[in-house]
């Protein structure tokens, strides 16, 4: 399934939303925004994971919520929408929570105890269901069941919430800002992202703590994923563990010491 379609978002700005499958009923919502990181230009993804409790990592940004929910359709309607979940909280992970929720009358917001706790319980229309690290969400399914466990990476890449999560049937991690990379690429590749990660982090310096991402990249590949989720840039299939044993590598040699890697500025910085 592939559906493409372009839009002008509030500002001007010019996007193009696609949606594409990259796993068993595991669907990516992509849309690139070529004024962001220009000239390169920038992809913000979704996605949703068709079970017989769905649910959708990252709602992407409110101005967005038109688009992402229109790709939604494509595989469902909205209403069958169960579970909203997220890295962390920041506009582009979860701006359209409350826009979602409102589109899916038996949604619920499901998130790490941290996040519930600091900012979730505020901001969230209805009270969100935490999850402890480890916690295993069960989202059924006839033919394929889905499994779907909480994995928490406090400020891992940023925000102390910080969190991934680990589909178990397919094998896919979806893992946020991880492996984040400018450009419009193809929905899922085979090819190595590391290099293109680790030239964006120096970019844009969005790691907040060198040897806490370190550690958690090695800790995450022993879950062996053959699939990388990623919000930022297309998403990788392969060999998941040598992916990010290879980015905690290039981390700690390309960044050390901590030291500097703190005091370092990114593209961003005021």
């Amino acid at each position: 399934m592939a559906y493409t379609w372009a839009v002008r978002a509030k500002g001007g700005l010019h996007m193009e939303t696609r949606i594409d499958e990259i796993e068993d009923r595991i669907y990516r919502i992509s849309t690139f925004v070529p004024e962001v990181a220009e000239p390169s230009g920038f992809t913000f993804n979704q996605f949703l994971l068709d079970a017989e409790e769905p649910l959708l990592f990252h709602t992407g940004m409110k101005q967005l919520f038109a688009a992402v929910s229109e790709a939604a359709t494509k595989v469902m309607p909205l209403k069958r929408l169960r579970w909203i979940a997220f890295g962390h909280i920041e506009a582009d992970e979860c701006g359209a929570m409350n826009e979602f929720l409102a589109a899916a009358p038996h949604a619920q917001v499901v998130s790490g105890v941290a996040a519930c706790e600091l900012s979730v319980r505020d901001m969230c229309a209805r009270p969100p269901r935490p999850v402890v690290n480890g916690e295993v969400l069960d989202i059924g399914g006839k033919m394929l069941r889905r499994q779907v466990r909480q994995i928490n990476t406090p400020h891992v890449p940023h925000n102390w919430e910080a969190q991934v999560m680990f589909e178990e049937a397919t094998e896919t991690l979806l893992c946020g800002d991880l492996f984040t990379h400018v450009g419009r690429g193809s929905p899922v590749t085979g090819d190595d992202l590391v290099e293109r990660a680790l030239e964006t982090e120096a970019g844009f310096r969005y790691t907040s703590c060198l040897t806490a991402a370190v550690a958690t990249l090695r800790s995450l590949a022993e879950l062996s994923p053959r699939t990388l989720a990623i919000m930022h840039g297309s998403s990788f299939r392969g060999d998941g563990a040598n992916a990010l044993k290879t980015l905690a590598e290039g981390y700690e040699s390309r960044f050390s010491p901590e030291g500097e890697f703190a005091a370092s500025k990114g593209a961003l910085t005021g």
